[in-house]
């Protein structure tokens, strides 16, 4: 059975950097982000490899703009149900929306929320938006498999990320 592990937190919490150290552990898993999955498509249609769209990527824009917008036509969840129909264990690390979440869910997957105050994320990057519906919409969501914090660094992180592997392991009985 396929596996599906999701993170979600706000900007500059440390999601990618999570899947990373996740996929450091999950070896069959890849990491799909939802843009990634408009890129695979143009990829497959313009006979692209995911690397040369990503090293060329204002070359591509209008064409995966225009892809992204034809797939949200079909169905406004056209790209999370790409993402699911894809035969690979898969972290998806960028779910900003409730109804994200709720469609991943229905299919089993691990709910992760990366969280980090916003003292320190603004030392990561520069915030912006931090008050657009994708930054606070799961702010009060309760149904996370698990909350782990990324307020320090990175060692801190990987300290904290082995119980999170664990409870990958028992959930998914592997």
């Amino acid at each position: 059975m396929k596996k599906l592990i999701v993170l979600s937190g706000k900007q500059y919490s440390g999601k990618d950097t999570l899947a990373k150290l996740l996929l450091e552990e999950f070896k069959t898993f890849k990491r799909i982000g939802i843009g990634d999955a408009i890129k695979i498509m143009y990829g497959r249609q313009n006979a692209l490899t995911y690397e040369q769209i990503e090293a060329n990527k204002s070359k591509y824009r209008t064409g995966l703009i225009e892809l992204g917008d034809w797939g949200r036509q079909q169905d406004p969840d056209f790209w999370l149900n790409e993402i699911i129909k894809m035969e690979t264990d898969i972290i998806v690390p960028d779910l900003r929306l409730e109804h994200e979440l709720d469609i991943f869910k229905s299919h089993n997957a691990y709910m992760i929320r990366v969280e980090a105050s916003l003292e320190v994320r603004k030392t990561r990057g520069i915030i912006t938006n931090e008050n657009d519906l994708t930054e606070i919409a799961l702010d009060n969501y309760t149904g996370w498999n698990y909350r782990i914090d990324n307020s320090s660094d990175f060692e801190a992180l990987k300290e904290n990320t082995k119980p999170l592997i664990e409870d990958i392991k028992k959930y998914f009985k592997i």
